[in-house]
Formats: structure tokens, sequence, C-alpha cells
């Protein structure tokens, strides 16, 4: 009996939420910001509203950690942070998916980890990203992730963040990101290209 009680609240795992934003939350974006800079930006259209419905948790060590809120606009806020307060909180930023390329053998995705994902410069949709982190190997981290329907998995990434400068107050960071996870004994691969700018706390607000 004893037994079956440590069992249940060793399951009830908390999920977590940061700035207001929590799973099922709903984001109202800044939509005068979004209008200033969205033509300079690779990004269109983004939503003023969006809905959470997935959270990512990566943990880094020396008790930092990346937080991601995935919403309903194919893209997330991405929050950097030290331990669990909000006064450790480092960066914020919005990231839109831009391309995710299948990866079907393992010859191909041993030539992306080896040689295409880390170079000096990135180019897409005619704007070049310079190489932002000084290593000659994609950075591999694990994220947990828990859906709106509150179950959770595990995605293994080997992540590399170009940057451009777009003026003095605004750059464009670009995540390259392959992306593994295993599934009914089958390995799912993926390039996932995506691209992001930086939120300060007064740029958006939280609903429920």
């Amino acid at each position: 009996m004893f037994d079956w009680f440590r069992k249940k609240e060793k399951n009830q795992e908390t999920i977590p939420e940061v700035l207001g934003l929590r799973l099922g939350g709903v984001i109202d974006l800044d939509p005068l910001k979004l209008q200033l800079i969205e033509d300079d930006l690779t990004i269109e259209n983004a939503a003023s509203t969006q809905l959470i419905q997935a959270v990512g948790e990566i943990q880094l060590g020396d008790n930092n950690r990346i937080l991601r809120f995935y919403t309903d606009d194919d893209g997330f806020i991405q929050v950097i942070q030290y331990g669990t307060d909000e006064l450790g909180i480092e960066e914020v930023k919005l990231v839109y998916y831009y391309d995710t390329l299948v990866i079907n053998n393992q010859k191909e995705w041993e030539n992306y980890l080896k040689h295409k994902l880390v170079k000096e410069v990135w180019n897409l949709d005619s704007q070049t990203f310079h190489k932002a982190w000084d290593n000659n190997s994609p950075v591999a981290m694990t994220e947990t992730i828990w859906t709106i329907e509150k179950s959770k998995s595990q995605l293994d990434q080997f992540i590399m963040i170009y940057e451009r400068e777009i003026n003095d107050d605004l750059f464009e960071t670009l995540f390259v990101i392959a992306e593994e996870k295993i599934e009914s004994n089958q390995y799912h691969r993926c390039i996932s290209i995506s691209t992001a700018f930086d939120l300060s706390q007064t740029d958006f607000k939280t609903i429920g």
C-alpha cells in the first residue's frame, strides 16, 4: 500500500514554467514590435496570440537550463535560465521554424554531424549568418518534452548556432539542429532550421 503511494507521488512531475509561460497557456506578443522589425527578419506573419502546446527542458549542467515553450504558430519561445528563479533568466528568444530536412540513412546523418552542421558561415534566404560558437563540432543536448496531453518524451539534438547583425539594436539568430529519436525501434532523424530574435520581458504577456 505504501509503495503505491510512493509510486504515485514519483509520477507527478512538475512541468517547467517561467515568466507565466506554461503548458496550455496563451502568449500575447506586442504587435507593434513585430510590425517594426518583421520586414528585416526571415520570419513572416508571426501571430500576435499563440497557444503553448508543448514544453521542453534541456539541462545544461551547473544549474543552467534551456526551456522551450512550443506554440501553435510553428515556433517556440526559448528561455535560458540559471536555476529556477526568474532572476536567473539570461535570455529570451522567439524562434520560428524555417525548414526541416528528413534524414533517411546513417551515412547522410554522419555526414551532417561531421561536415555540414558546423562551418564559418551559413547562407539562408539570401542572408549570411556567421558562426556564433567557437567549436568544430555541434553541441549535443537532450531535451525532455511534455505535450498538452501530458505525455513525456526525449529528443537528442546536435546544435550549431549562427548570427547576423541587422542593426545596432537587432540581431537574428540561426539554429541548425540535427534531431534524433527512436520510435518503435527505429531511428527518426531530421535537420531542423529555424531563426530567432530576442524578446524583452515587456514584449509579451501571458493569459491563463
